[in-house]
């Protein structure tokens, strides 16, 4: 019987570095009383004009473009409009690559996007038949404009504003950007990971760091900048309704583990997908989120694997969140829940309710790799194939690799595993008539010296010991396993199913060639498509 372990319970004895942190968050900027028609035209009547007219909208929205304009000359700051089709944070890349300052705005962006907005319309009173204005909520494509900056302790973020009323706005942030700001600070070393952290000299300080990452400091910096940079409502505006508040649009709560063995950890990531593909069924998202899935629980309850080239991530969906787990920049398992609408999980979208999302979020991650099953940790099997497959030095003596396609090693083995059946230690001599025999050789061309070079391999990869005060040997635990899977492997499957596949005129259609020959042809046809469609 095979008795799955969880994923949680595997990769602690892998990891290096593990990390938890706020990754991006998305807020909103709005002013809660220009969301609905009433509280505007109350706002538009203080303001001494008798009704919201797009004039009087547009005349604000006309010295709020003028604001950034000046404030973008007064500060040599470039403007550029993003194209159709340009990537954001690419163009941002190029343009902090160039910025020294600790501080300041690095570029401003402009583009054209669809946005909620407050117009008037004309309407006609049906008894006196007289024209009125009436205002309405709408959406409409209006300039938005993305200010990119950098801050000396939050480090890169940007605000994007809409330029027609009520002139709501984004604030786009990082956590781990965040905490890596903190750590130089601090004069901490650390390996950046992307918008992660790869090593850092002072693990614990760094996590204590992202825990520090609270609503207050957020609302910290969105004040801090919301005063610098040019605003659409002038001081008396701000007293009458137009002060910004600041609610979560989207929040991502990220898990870091970075592995020990890079190059294994694609594969036990790969097993990981492969034996948990059930894991967006409703039973189990309900265990992942701690909440209740009924049949009129909206959304799709499935796994999805997307692939990007060929990175694959694994995808668990909850109403409007979901949980991404996928492997890092080939070093970390990365698993992040992002939540895009803090309601799924009956809390409030104020940004004083980050707390409680944390909570939410992180517990979702943990549970994940909880929940996760795998038959086997390859990271065992993979450094037990690859132990046997390189060169060793042990104790200053350099022992070859026993490579599993060498046919010298299988027949060593295929001898090994004779003698281990019919005595419990033999003599060099009696392991060289066997290995003549598998190699189809006289005994007496495989000198002494050839037979003493093969023992001290053996015995240096651990297959075998020799008894004390003797000269002879008898097979390990290791070894005895290890040349039973490659010689097994070998004669019972890798030979039989490559002469299966690879027979120009097999006697016979198995089923292993069938199944060959659809995906070779599957293959080729996938080839011709893309050529034709170059």
């Amino acid at each position: 019987m095979n008795v799955s372990r969880n994923v949680a319970e595997i990769i602690r004895q892998h990891v290096t570095l593990e990390v938890e942190s706020i990754d991006r968050m998305y807020l909103n900027l709005y002013a809660p009383r220009l969301q609905h028609d009433l509280g505007v035209l109350g706002f538009f009547r203080e303001r001494g004009q008798a009704v919201a007219s797009p004039h009087v909208m547009a005349e604000i929205t006309r010295k709020f473009v003028a604001n950034l304009e000046s404030y973008a000359k007064a500060n040599n700051i470039p403007v550029i409009t993003f194209q159709k089709g340009q990537r954001k944070d690419d163009i941002a890349a190029g343009y902090r690559a160039q910025f020294s300052r600790d501080e300041g705005v690095v570029f401003i962006g402009k583009a054209q996007e669809k946005a909620t907005v407050f117009r008037t319309e004309k309407r006609y009173n049906q008894k006196s038949g007289r024209s009125y204005a009436w205002l309405v909520r709408t959406t409409a494509m209006v300039n938005h404009y993305y200010l990119y900056a950098q801050d000396r302790d939050f480090g890169p973020f940007f605000i994007k504003f809409c330029s027609y009323f009520p002139y709501n706005g984004k604030l786009c942030l990082n956590g781990h950007e965040y905490a890596k700001q903190q750590l130089r600070q601090k004069g901490i070393e650390f390996a950046p990971l992307d918008n992660g952290f790869l090593s850092c000299a002072e693990v614990q300080r760094l996590q204590r760091l992202c825990d520090g990452l609270s609503a207050a400091r957020i609302e910290q910096l969105a004040r801090k900048w919301l005063a610098r940079l040019p605003n659409p409502f002038t001081a008396q505006d701000q007293e009458l309704g137009g002060r910004y508040d600041i609610s979560i649009l989207q929040a991502e709560f990220a898990l870091t583990q970075v592995l020990d063995r890079p190059l294994t950890g694609r594969a036990f990531f790969e097993a990981v997908i492969h034996e948990n593909l059930d894991l967006g069924n409703p039973g189990q998202v309900q265990l992942l989120f701690n909440r209740r899935v009924t049949k009129r629980t909206p959304g799709r309850f499935r796994t999805r694997v997307i692939t990007d080239g060929v990175i694959p991530s694994l995808h668990l969906d909850y109403k409007h969140s979901r949980i991404k787990q996928y492997h890092k920049e080939g070093r970390a398992l990365r698993t992040e829940t992002t939540i895009n609408n803090p309601r799924d999980f009956c809390i409030g979208k104020r940004l004083k309710n980050l707390p409680q999302l944390r909570q939410v979020g992180f517990t979702a991650n943990r549970r994940l790799l909880d929940v996760q099953q795998l038959s086997h940790d390859c990271h065992i099997g993979e450094a037990t194939f690859q132990q046997a497959q390189r060169p060793r030095l042990v104790d200053g003596q350099r022992a070859p690799a026993l490579r599993f396609g060498d046919e010298t090693i299988q027949a060593l083995l295929q001898a090994l595993l004779v003698l281990s059946i019919l005595t419990p230690a033999f003599k060099q001599k009696e392991l060289k008539e066997r290995l003549a025999q598998l190699l189809g050789l006289d005994p007496s061309t495989i000198s002494q010296g050839k037979m003493t070079y093969q023992l001290r391999r053996l015995r240096l990869h651990g297959l075998l010991q020799r008894l004390p005060k003797t000269h002879r040997y008898q097979l390990t635990t290791f070894g005895l396993r290890l040349a039973l899977f490659y010689t097994r492997s070998y004669s019972c499957l890798l030979r039989p199913g490559l002469s299966q596949i690879m027979d120009p005129e097999p006697p016979g259609d198995t089923r292993l060639r069938i199944h060959f020959d659809k995906a070779t042809e599957a293959f080729q046809q996938w080839c011709r498509d893309e050529k034709l469609a170059a």
